[in-house]
Formats: structure tokens, C-alpha cells, sequence
């Protein structure tokens, strides 16, 4: 029976019926509970194990990589060739204008390309 995943006990149960329903073909009873659990641990990883913000270098880059562009596609999202080089080595901070481009354009997460800075106050 399918259980929500509450405690760190009821995860651990979830991830060894996952191996052991792992490769149930689609379609089927198991694969059907296999597809429903792997739902259900994404949501309490979200949520208990949460995955930081990239560097933003490097979301462009894997996107980048993803999509199969070069230096020379980033110009209409950043700016001339200098600039683009700027920022992917890391000299030049991405401007809110060029956030918003790259989000729009090439679908990379705000997230991703929000640096985020230490807080020098000393609050949380």
C-alpha cells in the first residue's frame, strides 16, 4: 500500500521498494507504483534535501552544452562578445536586463542565475 512519506523511516521504506520495483515495465500494476513513489520521494527531497542555486556560470554553461550553442548565441542575451566573455569567466555579474533575457530566451531558472552573496550583516 502507498503511504505519504512524513519521516525520515517512512523515506527510507519508499527508497527500497523503488530499487525493488526499479525497471517495472510502464504500463503495469508495478509500474504504476513505481512511477507513484518516485513522485512521492521527489517531493520530500524537494522539501527536506533542497538542492542549492547553481552558479550561474555554470547554469548557462550546462544549458549551453544542453542546447548545443556557442559564445556567439549568448551576444543576444548578454550583449557583444566581450561582455559575453566577461561573464563566463566570471569578471562581470549578470545585470537584472540580462537575468531576464537569459530566463526568457534560453529557459534557465531565475534561481540559477540570481548569485546568491553572503549576508556581511551576520543575520540569517
Amino acid at each position: 500500500m502507498i503511504r505519504p512519506i512524513k519521516t525520515k523511516k517512512d523515506y527510507q521504506k519508499a527508497l527500497a521498494r523503488v530499487e525493488a520495483l526499479w525497471g517495472s515495465p510502464v504500463g503495469t500494476t508495478k509500474g504504476d507504483e513505481l512511477d507513484v513513489l518516485l513522485t512521492l520521494v521527489e517531493a520530500y527531497e524537494q522539501k527536506h534535501y533542497p538542492m542549492p542555486p547553481s552558479d550561474p556560470v555554470e547554469a548557462i554553461l550546462f544549458q549551453m552544452e544542453r542546447m548545443n550553442l556557442e559564445r556567439k548565441d549568448l551576444e543576444k542575451y548578454i550583449g557583444t562578445k566581450s561582455r559575453v566573455s566577461e561573464v563566463l569567466a566570471g569578471k562581470r555579474p549578470l545585470s537584472l536586463k540580462q537575468i531576464a533575457s537569459l530566463h526568457h530566451g534560453l529557459k534557465i531558472p531565475y534561481e540559477s542565475l540570481i548569485k546568491q552573496t553572503p549576508d556581511i550583516t551576520g543575520s540569517p
